[in-house]
């Protein structure tokens, strides 16, 4: 009998409060199916009592310990990127890395955030009307689903912020990187949804930890579509309530499935099997686990 050996692969994912990410078994699962041994390490910040001041250190015992990669997530998406060798295109527009590859003694940052939400939407509303859209959020998340947005085909984009200066930080930055479209900060929500097609929804509004709805339920109709970022639940309150007044909605769990997806063909430089992580994806979610990360 022939005994067959496993390849081995070690990466990790580097954030706070991340007990509850389904990133690593999303990981090592469809390694274990491409024939990896896959070795994912957990490095939560706030169990081993670190900051991201760590950050050079982690990155240092990553290589050492012959990491392929790493993941990397709230609150080092963009305080990581001065300790990389490289950026991708998109990591750099964003000025956010969530995917870290470690080769050959070189640090690559790359940003599959947005290409996991972008994913997610072409799959999941394929008609969706691209006139126009607000998105409610312009933090981390928020960048990455705006550049998605945008990279789709979006014409007209009003972003909202509890913080107006971010809100317009943003819009005036995705205005340099797509001249084509016409990118605004708002502090008019309801005026902004008036004349929308779509909204989509990048902050934490809904998790266990912030329950709530992040608009007035008024405010959206039956023209409108809904797509959000929130997977804990997979149903949120502003997904129901959009369900009831008539609206196409999208979950946030493809962006979760899709952003993995990326980072694990990076990672391995094998394609992985989109339809069996969602499959996978789905079994983890099917409790009523929480969580505090949207990696």
């Amino acid at each position: 009998m022939v005994e067959t050996r496993l390849k081995p692969l070690k990466a990790g994912l580097i954030g706070a409060g991340i007990q509850a990410s389904l990133t690593p078994a999303m990981h090592m699962r469809e390694g274990s199916a491409q024939g990896f041994a896959y070795d994912y390490e957990m490095i939560d910040l706030n169990q081993r009592g670190l900051s991201p001041d760590s950050l050079p250190d982690l990155l240092n015992q990553a290589e050492r310990h012959g990491l392929s990669g790493l993941n990397i997530t709230h609150p080092c998406k963009q305080l990581v990127i001065p300790y990389l060798d490289e950026l991708s295109d998109e990591a750099r527009a964003l000025g956010a890395v969530n995917t870290v590859v470690l080769k050959n003694g070189r640090r690559y940052g790359h940003n599959t955030d947005w290409w996991g939400f972008a994913e997610s939407f072409r799959r999941g509303l394929p008609d969706a009307d691209l006139e126009a859209a607000v998105q409610i959020g312009a933090g981390g998340a928020g960048v990455a689903t705006a550049y998605a947005i945008l990279s789709l085909g979006l014409k007209n984009l009003t972003v909202f912020d509890l913080d107006p200066k971010r809100a317009t930080h943003l819009a005036q930055a995705l205005s340099a990187l797509f001249p084509e479209a016409a990118i605004t900060a708002s502090g008019d929500l309801a005026a902004a949804m008036e004349p929308a097609s779509g909204l989509i929804h990048a902050t934490p509004t809904g998790m266990a930890k912030y329950p709530g709805i992040p608009l007035a339920p008024e405010l959206l109709s039956p023209r409108h579509w809904v797509a959000e970022i929130v997977y804990f639940p997979l149903e949120t309150e502003l997904l129901k309530t959009a369900k009831l007044r008539g609206c196409r909605v999208l979950n946030g769990g493809g962006m979760a499935v899709f952003q993995a997806v990326g980072a694990f063909s990076l990672f391995t430089g094998c394609a992985p099997d989109a339809h069996r992580m969602m499959r996978h994806f789905d079994n983890l979610t099917s409790g009523s686990r929480p969580s505090e990360d949207m990696q």
